[in-house]
């Protein structure tokens, strides 16, 4: 059977998740037409390129919110100086938190993110709307609508709500109120809607039949989110991998994310370690920080496994 193995050394994140299965063999066309059919395309252009994190070469996913880029481009033009908006990115690859939120300081079109050498095979999708709709705070039920009136196949959609169904639990009962009153910034910001969607896409476009999973290292130290800075990881965070395996780390900084946490929970039937395959295809995905000991970066393995007797 067609196995696929999250091998998550360096943590899980949104985009770590997208950039890895593009990376392993997945259509990123495809993925491009299908997240269409969520009809806020006007919101955000898709960015995917080859990076090289600590000497492996992997594939970096973005997701460019436009309203971010227009509002950046004025100020830009506005100021003589242009202040040069670099801003080095380096946030732990956590689309979730409103303390970062990396996807939104596109200031250059570069994306350096402290990626060495990224090669360039840049891929860029703008839709050139002239209007903006600014809903990046929508609520788990203008998800949940959103979701189901796309015109995607059934089995994404439901893997797409169960995704955000995790995320939406954990933050009423860290919040305190029940999942249909859930309204907040971290799981309706648009990258988070493109990464969940997007992941739900890729994971039954590749057809794969099992999904296991390592530990997942988490990380140690401090982060700031909208509520004050918290230990990592974060509520959300922790609250979502209760009754997964964790894996103890000395690396400082957010290694996973409620998104990479909640995709991860979701599509795994397994935690284990690396199973007996027949590998076909492997993938590494890459996060935005980069570390000095080791590569910052999601690993995808897919192959056959065979049947238990």
């Amino acid at each position: 059977m067609k196995t696929l193995y999250f091998d998550c050394f360096s943590g899980i994140s949104g985009d770590m998740v997208i950039g890895a299965l593009i990376d392993a063999g997945a259509d990123p066309e495809f993925l491009v037409q299908e997240l269409k059919k969520l009809q806020i395309d006007d919101e955000y252009e898709l960015v995917w390129k080859k990076v090289v994190k600590n000497g492996i070469t992997s594939t970096k996913f973005d997701v460019m919110l436009l309203d971010s880029i227009r509002m950046n481009n004025a100020v830009d033009h506005s100021h003589e100086h242009g202040h040069n908006h670099s801003h080095d990115h380096n946030h732990d690859h956590s689309h979730e938190h409103g303390h970062s939120h990396s996807h939104s300081h596109s200031h250059s079109h570069s994306h350096d993110h402290n990626q060495d050498h990224s090669h360039e095979h840049s891929h860029e999708h703008s839709h050139n709307h002239s209007h903006s709709h600014s809903h990046h705070h929508r609520s788990y039920k203008d998800i949940v609508k959103l979701i189901i009136e796309a015109d995607l196949s059934d089995d994404v959609k439901n893997t797409a709500l169960h995704i955000f169904e995790k995320i939406g639990r954990a933050e009423g009962h860290i919040h305190g109120m029940p999942l249909e009153q859930v309204h907040f910034h971290e799981v309706g910001a648009v990258d988070s809607i493109i990464d969940i969607v997007g992941a739900a896409i890729l994971i039954h476009h590749l057809e794969v039949t099992v999904i296991k999973a390592s530990a997942i290292p988490v990380g140690t130290g401090r982060i700031k989110i909208d509520h004050g800075i918290y230990p990592v990881p974060a509520p959300a965070t922790l609250e979502i991998l209760k009754g997964i395996p964790l894996e103890h780390t000395t690396i400082h900084g957010e290694l996973t994310t409620p998104t990479g946490a909640a995709i991860v929970v979701a599509l795994a039937a397994d935690f284990c370690a690396f199973p007996s395959l027949k590998v076909q295809s492997i993938g590494y995905g890459a996060g935005t920080k980069t570390f000095a000991e080791h590569p910052n970066v999601l690993r995808v393995i897919i192959g056959e496994q065979s049947q238990p007797l």
